[in-house]
């Protein structure tokens, strides 16, 4: 049986977990852990504490998707989708809440690292540096530890670049150029000087192709959820695609692929989960559905699981109330019959207006849509030669995948239209007041868990999804990726017809009626997109892609092709140009449509994306910390100079480290 990494943490001695937990707690990067608290020369001479900082990294990586939040109502990977071709911000009844991008997203806002329902761009930020700090702890002081032999010493190495590289690649498409940190200084810095992110990509890439040779398959690792050699390769084939070096990462993926031990899941497996109320919403048993219930995410049948994120049980749990964040609002008094009454609502099941058919609240968890799916999302991106596929199991209700909302029926039995399918019209008269919100479409296989305490209790209404105790382990890869970054390398190279089998092996295993004879990059996007939606980063996989186009030289899907000097420095919020990212923002969602405005039930909302905002800004209280070298800001954003003093090799930023006025 597989252990996961939380039995790996609770084993380590309490004193080396404190000492472990306070290299990682430091808000501001620029300043090292005061070493009053801990003697790093003694706590990092055991291989105990080296294991506890890495487990601390290990288990670090899910914060970027679930991070606990007292009030519930966001989680960090959404801001990702919103700055994305695929959502928006729904929770229109928080008037205080930005969407309007291009206007409010500047250095000195609000770069929060807990959020209620603003966005987490400073915990990107801060999470990222705390995870690269926690791999320079063990990369600075593993020498202290004498008892180990070269291969293990080795492995942890590898290990700790994956956790370095791991974040510097987002960040570097998430912040652009950014602060190269390789190591723990005994004495504060405060003269840090930004580097290039080619600089650091090609560090990156070649700390990966070390740690692709060093660390050991799963199989031969002790616990489940830490880094191993496949987990290391398909970031080693993001490298070498971020550096342009396309015939390399087909290679790597080739590897993978086919001699890694990995494959696709092709038919049902593990526990059969039937679903919060099969009275309500039924779930006929398929693949795509038993792939991502998290208990079968963690379990040695899962041939195409690389590596998880385990979170479960007493140590390891948070929360993600994924129902209720990226549900929408399905309960709300605005949506309303055709005569008037409530189209649906909440009843505990010890209430005499229950109806075990209508229990939508447990079936489909309480939306309350703070992140609401683009339209594209829902229809346009599932369009293959012409037609919307909705025999692909990932979009189809038949079999409880797809929720439309026109699946739902109204409830209330004192309507005329009691037992009729919602619909958004009658006649000339919308139904929904607020279809940003309440009214879109979802796959409720990525977001139904179990909000296991709530639902056993005959008096609750509200069932969220692992809100209050279920279990939600999470992929952070699988070998369904590693496919479609084939087909970006294949793509980049001109072998559109390679790239196009590639992402048909994914649209057949989900059992898709359309496939492609050819494939433009947008077609790639699009099968991301029903793949991995709420697994990859959404926003800095786009941001990467266009870095990617830039290099090859290829056009996009409307035939733009994109200059390497120039595709990330712009700004301005009208249709033409931009990077790659920006015209997908521009084409597919309705950022930049209604300068005026959206009127909700709350006012109005405005949403804006500046071509700038394919980088968001650099904090300013990390250049304000920094008072003796000057860290640059990004291009459009007030403090932007051209002249300031960037890195542009990653070796002058390493060596200039240990120089501190």
């Amino acid at each position: 049986m597989k252990r996961y990494i939380k039995n790996k943490i609770s084993t380590l001695a309490p004193l080396v977990i404190v000492a472990a937990l306070m290299v990682s707690c430091s808000e501001d990067f620029l300043e090292p852990d005061p070493l009053s608290f801990y003697e790093p020369e003694t706590t990092f001479s055991t291989e105990s504490g080296l294991q506890a900082v890495l487990a601390s990294a290990d288990k670090q990586l899910r914060n970027n998707y679930i991070h606990y939040n007292s009030a519930g109502n966001s989680v960090p990977i959404g801001t990702e989708y919103v700055f994305s071709d695929m959502a928006k911000y729904g929770k229109t009844d928080n008037s205080s809440t930005i969407s309007d991008f291009a206007n409010t997203i500047v250095p000195t806002g609000s770069f929060k690292t807990a959020t209620n329902d603003d966005f987490y761009l400073g915990f990107y930020w801060t999470e990222a540096y705390t995870g690269i700090k926690n791999a320079n702890t063990i990369l600075t002081y593993i020498d202290n530890v004498t008892s180990l032999t070269q291969e293990v010493k080795n492995r942890y190495i590898g290990q700790a670049y994956f956790h370095r590289a791991y974040r510097y690649l987002n960040l570097v498409y998430q912040f652009g150029d950014i602060p190269l940190i390789t190591k723990i200084l005994k004495v504060p810095k405060q003269n840090y000087y930004s580097t290039k992110k080619e600089a650091i990509i090609e560090m990156i890439t070649a700390d990966m192709e070390k740690a692709v040779e060093w660390v050991p398959d799963q199989a031969k690792l002790p616990y489940l959820g830490v880094v191993n050699k496949g987990a290391c390769r398909q970031l080693l084939i993001k490298c070498y695609l971020a550096s342009g070096r396309f015939k390399e990462a087909e290679t790597q993926a080739d590897l993978l692929i086919n001699q890694s031990g990995y494959s696709l899941m092709q038919s049902t497996f593990g526990t059969f989960d039937p679903g919060g109320n099969p009275a309500t919403w039924a779930i006929n048993r398929n693949v795509i559905w038993d792939l991502h219930r998290p208990e079968n995410k963690v379990i040695a049948a899962n041939r195409e699981a690389i590596m998880v994120m385990p979170n479960g049980g007493v140590q390891s749990f948070l929360p993600f109330a994924s129902m209720r964040i990226f549900g929408p609002n399905w309960n709300s008094g605005t949506l309303t019959t055709p005569d008037g009454k409530q189209g649906a609502n909440r009843f505990a099941s010890n209430n005499a207006n229950y109806q075990a058919k209508y229990d939508y609240a447990r079936a489909l968890g309480r939306g309350i849509g703070t992140i609401s799916a683009s339209y594209y999302s829902q229809h346009p991106m599932w369009v293959v030669n012409g037609i919307e596929d909705k025999q692909d199991l990932r979009h189809n209700s038949a079999v409880g995948n797809w929720v439309n909302m026109e699946d739902l029926k109204y409830s209330d039995k004192t309507s005329s239209y009691y037992q009729q399918n919602f619909r958004l019209k009658e006649g000339n008269t919308l139904l929904s007041k607020d279809t940003l919100r309440e009214w879109f479409d979802f796959p409720l296989y990525k977001i139904y868990l179990h909000d296991v305490v709530n639902e056993t209790n005959p008096n609750a209404t509200d069932f969220q999804g692992a809100s209050t105790g279920g279990k939600a382990h999470w992929y952070l890869y699988r070998l369904a990726e590693t496919y479609l970054l084939r087909a970006e390398a294949r793509f980049y190279q001109g072998n559109v017809g390679g790239a196009a089998q590639d992402v048909n092996v994914i649209r057949a295993r989900a059992g898709a009626s359309q496939m492609y004879g050819t494939v433009t990059i947008g077609d790639i996007c699009a099968e991301r997109g029903r793949e991995l939606y709420l697994e990859e980063w959404r926003n800095a996989e786009l941001k990467r892609i266009s870095h990617c186009l830039a290099l090859s030289g290829k056009p996009d899907e409307w035939g733009q092709t994109y200059s390497k000097t120039d595709w990330d420095k712009q700004s301005g919020t009208d249709a033409a140009g931009g990077s790659y990212w920006y015209q997908r923002i521009s084409h597919y969602t309705l950022y930049n449509k209604y300068p005026s405005g959206i009127v909700v039930p709350n006012g109005t909302k405005i949403y804006s994306m500046d071509k700038r905002n394919n980088y968001w800004p650099i904090p300013n209280s990390a250049i304000t910390a920094n008072i003796k070298g000057k860290l640059s800001q990004n291009f459009g954003y007030d403090g932007y100079d051209p002249n300031v003093k960037v890195w542009d090799k990653w070796q002058d930023a390493v060596a200039d480290e240990d120089k501190i006025e």
